[in-house]
């Protein structure tokens, strides 16, 4: 007799999800030993924002992020401190500034997506390559499914998502190359 298991239930999958997140931000941390001074998490999603909105606004960012304009120039005060951010005055209007990641900044991002990358490789190295693409086409579902949601959002608000990327997090579901982000390490990973 061939009997066909249920599909397992929303919550049942969000809670193994939420369990893997943390298990996730233990395994790297934030990043926090990629430069001379840590990165908050906040920090690092200002990051992960301007890198896709280079020379947006510290207005536009602080709608992005969804946060108050006083922590959010204390967070790009921090990253322009230890030289990740970079304000410039702005071509279009004399009264704003422009926020970029400096080259040092690009080059934090990569190395910690890299770092990452290594640190899942080593987990995924323990799993059956069946296995092992049976997650990349479940990882990569969730990414559409989760940029499909940010769109919606956004295009309810007019603000951009916090962290949506039209790089390679953000690309297609289709997206296999090994390009420095988790579903990188997926791809890289594929048996």
């Amino acid at each position: 007799m061939n009997t066909v298991s249920p599909l397992p239930g929303r919550s049942d999958t969000a809670a193994v999800a939420s369990s893997v997140v943390e298990l996730l931000e233990v395994l790297w941390g934030g990043g926090r030993d990629l430069v001379s001074a840590p990165v908050s998490v906040s920090q690092l999603r200002v990051l992960y924002v301007l890198e896709s909105n280079d020379g947006i606004n510290l207005r536009t960012l602080t709608e992005t992020l969804d946060s108050r304009p006083s922590s959010v120039s204390r967070l790009c005060d921090r990253l322009e401190a230890i030289g990740l951010v970079q304000r410039t005055a702005s071509a279009a209007s004399r009264r704003e500034l422009e926020l970029h990641l400096t080259p040092a900044g690009r080059t934090f991002l990569t190395d910690l997506r890299t770092t990452r990358e290594q640190a899942l490789e080593r987990i995924l190295d323990g799993m059956p390559g069946a296995d092992r693409r049976a997650l990349l086409a479940g990882l990569r579902s969730f990414r559409t499914a989760a940029l499909d949601t940010a769109a919606l959002d956004t295009a309810a608000s007019g603000v951009p998502a916090a962290g949506t990327r039209t790089g390679p997090v953000g690309g297609t579901a289709g997206d296999t190359g090994a390009s420095g982000s988790v579903h990188g390490a997926g791809a890289a990973r594929s048996a």
